[in-house]
C-alpha cells in the first residue's frame, strides 16, 4: 500500500521509526453525539479487514478511546521513543489516559498545552508501521482541532452526527471549517439513528425523524452510515470490547475511507 500524502500547512515529522500510511480524523460539531464511539469502531473494523491500525487519542481533555478498547498498559518510553499501548487485537493506542497515573484526574490545560500534547503523540510516539491511523478529535471547533488539521497530513476526517435538529449548523460549522484548511471530507456517520425494539422488532427514531439523507444530498457529502441505538454496543464499550461487537454495517464507510484518494 502506497503512502498517499496530503498537505499539511506546518507539517509536523513523525518518529524516524513511525511510518504512517493514511491518517483518517474524526470531527463533530457538538459533544456528545458518539464520536470516540464511531473512531473506536472504525478502527476496529479496519483492524478486522487486516490493516496495521492505531488511534490516536486528541481529546486530551475527555479521553475515552483506552476505556472503549480495555487497554489499561501505560505507555512505555525507551531510548528511541514511547510506544502504543495495544488492544487485545492489535490496534495501537496512544491517549493521555495512559500516561496519568490516575486515569479520572481531570485534564484542565489552556489551549497551547493541549495542541503540543496532540503534537507531542504525533512526533514522538513510535508507531512503527500503520496502514491507517483514526484521529479522535475534540468537538467543536477549537485549537486542538486547528492544530491537528495545520500539522498532520490528514487524508480526510469523517463527520459524526446526530438526529437532532441542531445538525444542519452543526454539519456546517465543521464542513466549513474542513474546506477552509482543504481537508476534504470521507463523508458522514450519523449515530442514534433508530432504535429497534428486540421484541416486535419496531423501528423508532427516538431523537426525531432523521433528516441527515437529505442533508448529506445538499451538502455534497456521501452518508456512510446510520448507526442505530444499541444496549449491546455501549455494554461491549462499557466492558472494553468494542472489537467484540459486529460493526460489520459500517462496511460501507470501511470501503470508501479504503479507496478514498482525497
Amino acid at each position: 500500500m502506497e503512502k498517499r500524502e496530503k498537505r499539511a500547512i506546518f507539517y509536523e515529522p513523525t518518529n524516524s521509526l513511525s511510518h504512517i500510511k493514511n491518517v483518517i480524523g474524526i470531527v463533530s460539531g457538538k459533544g456528545g453525539v458518539g464520536k470516540s464511539l464511531v473512531t473506536s469502531l472504525l478502527a476496529s473494523e479496519m483492524n478486522k479487514r487486516g490493516f496495521t491500525t492505531a488511534v490516536l487519542d486528541a481529546d486530551i481533555t475527555g479521553p475515552s478511546i483506552p476505556k472503549a478498547f480495555g487497554v489499561n498498559e501505560p505507555l512505555k518510553s525507551y531510548t528511541e521513543g514511547t510506544y502504543p499501548s495495544l488492544s487485545k487485537n492489535g490496534v495501537k493506542v496512544a491517549s493521555m489516559n495512559l500516561i496519568l497515573d490516575d486515569a479520572s484526574a481531570p485534564v484542565v490545560w489552556r489551549g497551547p498545552v493541549l495542541s503540543g500534547a496532540i503534537k507531542q503523540f504525533w512526533k514522538d510516539i513510535v508507531w512503527e508501521e500503520v496502514d491507517y491511523m483514526f484521529v479522535d478529535l475534540p468537538p467543536g471547533t477549537s485549537d486542538a482541532i486547528l492544530t491537528v488539521f495545520q500539522t498532520i497530513p490528514l487524508q480526510g476526517i469523517v463527520l459524526v452526527t446526530s438526529p437532532q435538529e441542531l445538525v444542519s449548523m452543526i454539519v456546517d460549522k465543521a464542513q466549513n471549517m474542513a474546506k477552509k484548511m482543504d481537508i476534504p471530507v470521507i463523508g458522514v456517520i450519523e449515530n442514534y439513528s433508530y432504535f429497534v425494539a428486540p421484541d416486535t422488532k419496531n423501528v423508532y427514531e427516538i431523537f426525531g425523524k432523521s433528516k441527515i439523507e437529505q442533508l448529506a444530498k445538499e451538502k455534497g457529502l456521501d452518508l456512510l452510515a446510520r448507526i442505530p441505538i444499541n444496549p449491546e454496543i455501549a455494554e461491549k464499550v462499557d466492558a472494553g470490547r468494542v472489537e467484540d461487537f459486529d460493526g460489520s454495517f459500517l462496511k460501507e464507510a470501511i470501503d470508501k475511507i479504503v479507496g478514498f484518494e482525497g
